[in-house]
């Protein structure tokens, strides 16, 4: 079985002009990717979020509210 879990994260560009992208695949663990486009420290971030993914285990899904009976 396989789900899918949303992995928010930041984008941004540095003052040197460097983008520079994070995110928190769990509480403590958190992956960084750097480029000089958007798209590259994007691809480097994807990188490191699977590596910590095979390291950590993937992040937990969000609880959803229960239905009322």
């Amino acid at each position: 079985m396989s789900h899918t879990v949303p992995i928010p994260y930041r984008l941004e560009q540095d003052e040197d002009g460097v983008w520079c992208a994070e995110a928190a695949v769990r509480r403590g663990v958190t992956a960084f990717g750097y480029g000089d486009a958007p798209g590259s420290a994007m691809a480097d971030l994807h990188a490191g979020v699977r590596v910590l993914i095979e390291e950590f285990g993937p992040p937990e899904a969000p609880a959803t509210a229960a239905s009322g009976d």
